[in-house]
């Protein structure tokens, strides 16, 4: 799966179907649950942002190809099987006594409009039409996932877009994943399934019918809900204060660090407290036999490639006039391997990290350094960034709300580990991540069957550009000569 922005993904033209999620009514009131750390923040600052006018958007998206004719009914029931396997979907969420809340709706009372948007002619005309539909998902509002396809004689783009609220990279191609199954098995059995939706003229296109569930849906499969275990996290801190000792790790980070924000350590030609337009791109770094030099070169250090890639980052940042004590934010999967590990939600903690990376330093001792460290990370891993922040700097957690500057942060996504990734090449599997306005630089580095990638999201200046491309070659260099 790679992570590219939707204006680079090359989808050819073809027509324009959308599947527009819609409430039944019916059925008792769910009881109002509490919702995830990440959620509750989310939805705190797009309301602020609506407050004071200057809305921050945002998307997290994928399309993947279906080969041959589509059978757009199948196709429908795939798509609501996505939705009533993952309750996160089904949740309306509500402001509740200045946190979060929400009522879930059950999977019987969810169902798809089908909507034709007609023909696109043109590649631009595609790319247009995908980016204004995925932009369409808005924190505040629901359904929080909007859905559809561009179908050709040959071939169909299926895609799918969701607010941050209810989603996460990984998510992405677990929903693919669950899509993909669902139709391959629904159209393999030559199932007569029952239309979502049916397009028509006049009154028969207000029309929704339930799709009957894919016969791959079984209870005993089903992943865990993502606002289970935001229950479980938030009941495991609930007597939390600020002298916990469970704090100590990010309270010394914090006074290291001056601040729980680590700063990008170079010149981004940014000025303080403004957001800027974003400009995006993605790179191979390393050929897959290049990649694979590198992961055995790690491992000869006794390290993992992704403790190797974080090294490679600390000392080019070094090289480019960085400090020689690397401090950043990690983004930790909480999945785990258990019944959550095929679930879709924002599971994602963030933490901090620091470890030595002297001028004399080779790569192998940074790479031990930064084993080290991630080692006394994941020790930590049970306190959520958001609760840690709330209670070490509650004055700054009320007021920030965007990163309070370009923000130093590592991200690394082993794609080819992920559910379905043995079908990702053939179905040009692909993460689209947009955001309105940024005031720093984002890297998000990912590994596929062609080698290791980086996505890339940083404020469109002039300085900018430079200091990421400089970065990204010296970063490169590191890595290969270390292989």
């Amino acid at each position: 799966m790679l992570q590219i922005s939707v204006e680079d993904s090359e989808i050819g033209p073809g027509e324009a179907h959308r599947w527009h999620l819609v409430p039944l009514t019916g059925g008792d009131p769910a009881p109002r649950r509490m919702t995830g750390y990440n959620q509750a923040k989310h939805f705190t600052v797009a309301q602020h942002a609506q407050s004071v006018d200057e809305p921050i958007r945002s998307y997290v998206a994928a399309s993947f190809e279906l080969a041959g004719p589509v059978d757009l009914d199948a196709l429908a029931v795939a798509l609501l099987h996505l939705v009533r396997r993952h309750e996160v979907l089904r949740a309306v969420y509500q402001p509740l006594g200045g946190d979060l809340g929400c009522e879930v709706l059950s999977p019987g009372e969810v169902a798809l409009k089908h909507v034709y948007a007609g023909p696109l002619e043109t590649p631009a005309e595609v790319e247009r039409h995908l980016h204004d539909a995925f932009k369409e998902v808005d924190t505040l509002s629901w359904p929080l996932i909007t859905m559809g396809a561009v179908v050709r004689p040959e071939s169909t783009t299926v895609w799918f877009s969701c607010d941050h609220l209810v989603t996460d990279g990984l998510s992405s191609a677990i929903a693919v994943n669950d899509i993909t199954t669902a139709y391959r098995s629904l159209t393999a059995a030559g199932t007569a399934t029952e239309a979502a939706t049916e397009a028509a003229d006049g009154p028969e296109a207000d029309r929704v019918r339930p799709a009957r569930p894919a016969r791959t849906e079984d209870a005993a499969q089903q992943p865990g809900s993502y606002l289970e275990f935001s229950r479980g996290q938030r009941r495991a801190n609930r007597a939390m204060r600020a002298d916990d000792a469970r704090l100590d790790y990010w309270r010394a980070f914090r006074d290291r660090n001056g601040g729980l924000f680590p700063r990008f350590p170079l010149d981004l030609g940014v000025r303080p407290g403004r957001l800027y337009a974003p400009t995006a791109g993605t790179e191979r770094l390393l050929s897959a036999r290049q990649a694979e030099a590198f992961g055995t070169a790690c491992r000869a250090r006794g390290g993992r490639l992704s403790m190797g890639l974080l090294a490679g980052l600390a000392i080019a940042l070094r090289q480019e006039g960085g400090p020689e004590v690397y401090r950043g934010l990690v983004p930790v999967n909480e999945r785990g391997r258990g019944v959550y590990a095929e679930s879709m939600g924002w599971f994602i903690n963030t933490l901090p990290i620091e470890f030595p990376v002297g001028p004399r330093a080779g790569f192998g001792e940074v790479l031990t350094a930064a084993q080290d460290a991630y080692g006394q990370l994941q020790a930590h891993a049970g306190v959520h960034f958001v609760k840690a922040w709330r209670l070490l700097a509650p004055a700054e957690y009320a007021r920030l709300h965007y990163w309070p500057h370009a923000v130093n942060f590592y991200s690394y996504i082993d794609f080819r580990r992920l559910p379905g990734a043995d079908r990702h090449a053939a179905q040009r599997a692909r993460l689209h991540v947009w955001v309105s306005g940024c005031n720093g630089l984002l890297q998000w580095l990912h590994r596929t069957d062609d080698g290791l990638f980086v996505n890339t999201i940083h404020v469109d200046t002039p300085q900018a550009r430079a200091t990421n491309r400089a970065l990204l070659d010296g970063f490169t260099r590191v890595l290969t000569d270390a292989s």
